[in-house]
C-alpha cells in the first residue's frame, strides 16, 4: 500500500501545535508562580491587616511660653463595610448604650453616600464618635466579636484661654475636596485638618507624619492574638512605622495682652459663647520684628465652641449670627483709614519735593478751591506739616496732593498719580501684606486706570479725587495695614511682614518673615512725621494718650460713614525713640477718634509697657470737650509755628499756583486763590450731606450725583 505523506505532515503540524500550547501554558504558569507577585500580595493581604496610626498634633504656645492649645485623646467606633459579617446587633447596642433604632439610624447615615460624602466600602467609616471611657473599655474587650469594626484614636483640641479664636482657628474632618486637592496623598476619609487660623496656615507642620501597624489575620479575617491575648504583628512588627508628632508652634502673641485687648472691645470672656460688644479690631505689632503682639476682632467667640459633638450646631450658630463673629475684622475688613492716612501723604510730598518742613497751606475750616470744599475743624492758618499732623488738618493734605498732581515735573496727570500710587504700595497699602493667616484682604488703592475707566480719560483731575488725601473716598485699608504703617514710621522707614508665629519648634521661622521692606523715602522725612505725631499726643488730637514716662506718638482718625455714625480710629507707637509696640484701634460707629479709639490705645500702651491694668469703666471725655481741646491745641501749635517760621514765609506768601520751575506761585492776597469761608462761592456743597458725600461716596456716585469736580 502506498504511504500517505500528507497525513504524516499533518501529524507533525498537530503535534507542534500542541507543544506550543503547552509551552505557552508553562510560561504563563512560571510567570504567575515565580515572576508575578500580584497574587502573592493578595494572599498576604488576606492574611494581614494594616492600621494607620495618627501622630499627636503640635501644641501651641504664646510668646512667653504659656500653653494655649493642647491635645486630648478621643476615640471613635469605625467600620470597614466590606469586612463586616453578621454580628450581634443587640449586643453592640448594649455596649454603646444605644437603642436599636438609634443604631440603625447611625448605620444608615454612615452608609448613605448622600450624607457621608467620604463613604467607601473599603476604608474605615466613622459610626459613633467621641466614645466615653466606659464605652471605650467595653469595646476593647469585646471587639473580636464584631469583624469589620475597630476603634480609631484621634485627638481633639483643648484651649486654656477663652481668647484668640480668630488667630488659632480649629480643626475639622476632611471632605472630598480636601482629599482631591491633597498633593501629598496624606489624607484619608475620617482624617482631620486645620480650618482657619494658624491651624490651617501651618497645617503641614502641626499634623506630623502618620505611622502604621500591620496585624496578622486568620482565615475568618479576625486579628490573631497569642496565648497571652496580645495582638500578633505581621513579621514580628518589623514592618511597623511609628508616627512622628507634629511641630509645636510658638506664637508671637502675648496671650495676656490679647485677652486684655479683647476685654476692651467686648467685656468679660464667656465659655462656650459668642461675645458681642463693640465692633471693630485692634492690632498690635512689635515694630523691630514684625511680630504681632495682639490681633483682636470683635465680636468674637470661645474657640472651644468648635470642638466635640456640638461643633456643627455651634458653627451654624456662628454663621447665622448677624454680627459676623467668624469675620476677622483685623485682617479681612477693609475700612477707610481716615486721618491715619495723612502721615503717608506728608512723606510722599516731602520725598517728591512738593513740600518741605516749613511749607504752609491755608485751612479756613477746610480746603476751598474752584467750587469744592472739604471741611475741617477750627485751628490756626496757614499751617505746616507737623502742626497739621498734630491738629489733623484736612486742608494741608488736600492742598499738598492738589499741587503734586498739578506739578509739571510729571509728564501728565496719570504719571503723577502713578508715582503717588507706587509710594502707597511700598508702604504696604493696596495689596496683601501676606500675614501668615488665611483670608487677608488687600484693601484698595486706586490707580489712574480706575479713574479713567469709571469717570473717563481726561474727565477727572486733582479736585475730583482729593478726598483720598485724607484717607476717604476710594481708599480702603485693613486695621493690619494701618498698624503696619505705624510700625514703619516707628522704625523710621522699614517694616517686616507682620506674622503671628514667632517660631516653629526645631524649624525656626520662614525667611519671608525676617526680611525688611523699605519704602524709597528718606529717613529724615520719617523723623519729621514722628515729631508731628508726638505733637498730636502732647497737645493735639491724641492728648488722651499722653502717658507719664512714655513718649507716645499717635494719629487719630474720624472716618466719615454714610451708613451710620462715624468710625473711631487711632494709630500710634511707643516709646518714641525705642519703639516696643505699634498699634491700630478701629471701632465701628463709635464717633470721634479722640473720644473712643485714643483712650483704648492709651490703655493698651499702659498694659504692655507699664504692666498696668486700667479699669474698663474709666471716664471717657465727651466729644465736645475733645473738640474744644483740639481747637485750642491747634491754635497753640499754629501760633507757635507762625512765630518761629522763617521770615520768608509770611501771610502774603501762601502758595497758590505753580511757577514755571514747579515751585508754588505766591499771591499778594491770601483769598485770591484760597477763599475764606465767609466768601460766597458758587458750586460749593450747601449742606452736610453733600460735603460728607465728597468724602465717603465711591467716585462714580460723586460723578453722577454731584457732577464732576475737575481740578
Amino acid at each position: 500500500m502506498r504511504k500517505d505523506y500528507n497525513l504524516e505532515k499533518r501529524k507533525f503540524v498537530i503535534g507542534g501545535f500542541i507543544v506550543v500550547i503547552v509551552a505557552i501554558y508553562l510560561c504563563k504558569l512560571f510567570d504567575l508562580q515565580i515572576l508575578d507577585d500580584k497574587y502573592s500580595e493578595i494572599a498576604v493581604n488576606n492574611a494581614r491587616s494594616t492600621k494607620i496610626t495618627h501622630p499627636s498634633r503640635g501644641q501651641i504656645y504664646d510668646r512667653n511660653g504659656k500653653l494655649v492649645v493642647y491635645n486630648e485623646p478621643a476615640y471613635d467606633l469605625v467600620v470597614v463595610p466590606r469586612d463586616v459579617q453578621e454580628f450581634d446587633t443587640l449586643g453592640m447596642c448594649k455596649i454603646l448604650r444605644l437603642d436599636r433604632k438609634d443604631f440603625e439610624t447611625l448605620w444608615k447615615n454612615m452608609s448613605d453616600p448622600e450624607k457621608n460624602k467620604n463613604y467607601s466600602a473599603t476604608t474605615p467609616q466613622p459610626l459613633v464618635q467621641n466614645l466615653d471611657s466606659t464605652t471605650y473599655g467595653h469595646l476593647q474587650e469585646t471587639l473580636h466579636r464584631f469583624p469589620g469594626f475597630d476603634i480609631a484614636q484621634r485627638i481633639i483640641r483643648r484651649y486654656n484661654y477663652v481668647s484668640a479664636a480668630n488667630v488659632l482657628g480649629n480643626i475639622r474632618e476632611v471632605n472630598a475636596e480636601d482629599i482631591e486637592r491633597d498633593s501629598d496623598n496624606y489624607y484619608l476619609p475620617g482624617d482631620y485638618t486645620g480650618d482657619m487660623g494658624v491651624e490651617k496656615s501651618y497645617e503641614k507642620y502641626l499634623r506630623g507624619v502618620k505611622g502604621k501597624e500591620i496585624f496578622v489575620r486568620d482565615a475568618r479575617g479576625r486579628i490573631v492574638r497569642d496565648e497571652q491575648g496580645k495582638i500578633k504583628y505581621y513579621n514580628d512588627g518589623k514592618d511597623n512605622v511609628d508616627p512622628i508628632a507634629g511641630k509645636d508652634l510658638q506664637l508671637s502673641l502675648d496671650i495676656e495682652l490679647q485677652q486684655y485687648c479683647e476685654g476692651l472691645m467686648r467685656g468679660a470672656a464667656q465659655r462656650g459663647q459668642i461675645m458681642h460688644g463693640k465692633r471693630g479690631a485692634i492690632v498690635a505689632i512689635e515694630p523691630k520684628t514684625g511680630e504681632v503682639l495682639a490681633l483682636v476682632t470683635s465680636p468674637n467667640y470661645d474657640p472651644a465652641m468648635l470642638v466635640g459633638k456640638d461643633r456643627g450646631k455651634n458653627y451654624a450658630k456662628l454663621v447665622d449670627d448677624g454680627t459676623k463673629p467668624l469675620y476677622d475684622r483685623a485682617i479681612m475688613a477693609a475700612y477707610p483709614p481716615g486721618s491715619t492716612f495723612k502721615p503717608t501723604q506728608g512723606l510722599i510730598f516731602m520725598q517728591e519735593g512738593i513740600t518741605n518742613i516749613n511749607t504752609s497751606y491755608p485751612c479756613y475750616r477746610g480746603y476751598i478751591n474752584k467750587g469744592l470744599k472739604i471741611g475741617c475743624h477750627g485751628h490756626g492758618s496757614p499751617i505746616a506739616l507737623q502742626p497739621a499732623l498734630a491738629t489733623s488738618c484736612n486742608g494741608y493734605f488736600c492742598w499738598g496732593l492738589y499741587y503734586m498732581l498739578k506739578n509739571h515735573k510729571y509728564e501728565n496727570l496719570d504719571s503723577a498719580f502713578t508715582v503717588w500710587k507706587n509710594y502707597m504700595v511700598q508702604m504696604g497699602y493696596g495689596y496683601k501684606l501676606n500675614i501668615d493667616l488665611p483670608g487677608e484682604s488687600r484693601g484698595f488703592i486706586p490707580n489712574a486706570k480706575f479713574y479713567n475707566d469709571n469717570i473717563g480719560e481726561g474727565k477727572w483731575g486733582a479736585n475730583t479725587i482729593l478726598s483720598i488725601a485724607i484717607g476717604q473716598g476710594e481708599i480702603m485699608a485693613t486695621p493690619l495695614q494701618i498698624a503696619n504703617l505705624s510700625a514703619t514710621i516707628a522704625n523710621r522707614g522699614y517694616y517686616i511682614t507682620p506674622h503671628v508665629v514667632k517660631q516653629i519648634r526645631d524649624v525656626g521661622i520662614p525667611k519671608e518673615y525676617t526680611e525688611k521692606h523699605q519704602p524709597s523715602i528718606n529717613r529724615e522725612y520719617y523723623e519729621n512725621v514722628v515729631t508731628g505725631m508726638r505733637m498730636a499726643v502732647t497737645g493735639g488730637t491724641c492728648k488722651n494718650a499722653n502717658l507719664p514716662g512714655l513718649e507716645v506718638c499717635g494719629k487719630t482718625g474720624t472716618v466719615q460713614n454714610p451708613h451710620g455714625q462715624d468710625h473711631s480710629v487711632f494709630m500710634g507707637f511707643a516709646p518714641k525713640d525705642d519703639p516696643k509696640i505699634a498699634i491700630c484701634v478701629y471701632v465701628e460707629n463709635a464717633g470721634f477718634g479722640a473720644q473712643v479709639a485714643v483712650p483704648l490705645g492709651s490703655r493698651i500702651f499702659e498694659r504692655y509697657l507699664l504692666g498696668k491694668s486700667c479699669n474698663e469703666n474709666d471716664e471717657i471725655v465727651s466729644e465736645d470737650t475733645v473738640s474744644n481741646e483740639i481747637e485750642n491745641g491747634a491754635n497753640k501749635w499754629s501760633d507757635k509755628w507762625l512765630q518761629e517760621r522763617p521770615s520768608a514765609f509770611d501771610e502774603k506768601e501762601v502758595p497758590a499756583q505753580l511757577n514755571p520751575d514747579n515751585t508754588p506761585k505766591q499771591e499778594s492776597e491770601k483769598t485770591a486763590h484760597h477763599p475764606s469761608p465767609s466768601d460766597p462761592i458758587n458750586g460749593l456743597p450747601q449742606n452736610r450731606e453733600q460735603e460728607q458725600a465728597i468724602l465717603t461716596r465711591p467716585i462714580v456716585d460723586i460723578f453722577t450725583r454731584y457732577g464732576i469736580y475737575k481740578g
